[in-house]
């Protein structure tokens, strides 16, 4: 197999690798500034061969074989069912975990002991179509295990010819929900952002026919990124023009933060991924 044309997940990390360490400076720079409120984002484009990424969008399963998410809260498919999809899924996932990405992570945003997450305990696969959406929300603060501290969010777009127009672009909010930042989720655009206790985002409403498709994972440390100790679940909030649902989503944040207290492991079995990592 040629590096022109990589189905390993090796290929892919080293393409990744190469990519991220020739933006290295603009990328530290950039993840050192606050976009809005108190998170920190980088943004890198062309991340991949775009015949290569075009290969990953292809390759996703139909949607109807991934899991529908509908609520007040969200509405997208996801799966992290990667033993039953083209292994090229796998290891675009999977990619984004190995040590050498890790490292290059690391030197662009300067958090300590970042591991990956083989469970794929929140990420995995997602597509969005139109009329999809996620609220404003931070993500919850840890692992399965509740042992390391959530720090990054890592999010791989592979949609061709998606524009700002198509919507289900990213947001990112201050710490009121009132003030946002859209980043447009482009083809072969990888996001790196900051997730803690402030970190509110959201996708906004697809518009477009079709299907936007991304890549995500997490990385955790053993260290807090708000520097002392903190345990919080996912916790929606509603848009600015949806003041009823912002209510509504408090009232049920607080419920469930509550009963996560009581039970820090929360409650019921966790989809979690079982399957290969490598190649």
């Amino acid at each position: 197999m040629t590096p022109q044309n990589p189905t390993t997940l090796k290929e892919l990390s080293s393409l990744i690798v190469a990519k991220l360490r020739s933006k290295s400076g603009e990328l530290r720079a950039a993840f050192a500034r606050p976009s809005i409120g108190r998170t920190r984002v980088a943004v890198i484009d062309d991340v991949l061969p775009p015949e290569i990424a075009k290969r990953i969008h292809d390759a996703f399963p139909p949607n109807e074989k991934m899991r529908l998410m509908s609520s007040f809260r969200e509405r997208k498919y996801t799966s992290k069912s990667l033993e039953k999809m083209d292994q090229l899924i796998r290891h675009a996932v999977f990619a984004f975990q190995t040590p050498e990405v890790i490292a290059e992570v690391t030197g662009i945003t300067g958090i300590r002991d970042m591991v990956g997450d083989p469970q794929l305990y929140a990420g995995g696969i997602s597509a969005m179509t139109k009329g999809h959406f996620l609220n404003p929300h931070i993500d919850n603060s840890h692992d399965a295990e509740a042992r390391r501290y959530r720090v990054l969010n890592l999010l791989y777009y592979v949609t061709p010819q998606w524009s700002t127009e198509s919507g289900g672009n990213l947001e990112l909010w201050d710490e009121g929900v009132r003030q946002r930042l859209e980043i447009p989720s482009l083809f072969n655009r990888l996001v790196i952002m900051e997730t803690n206790q402030t970190s509110f985002h959201s996708v906004n409403e697809v518009k477009a026919d079709g299907s936007r498709y991304c890549v995500s994972n997490y990385y955790f440390s053993p260290y807090s990124p708000n520097s002392k100790e903190v345990f919080h679940i996912t916790f929606f909030h509603g848009r600015p023009e949806q003041p009823l649902r912002r209510l509504f989503s408090t009232a049920d944040g607080c419920a469930r933060s509550i009963v996560r207290k009581l039970i820090r492991r929360g409650l019921g079995k966790k989809d979690l991924y079982t399957g290969k990592t490598g190649d």
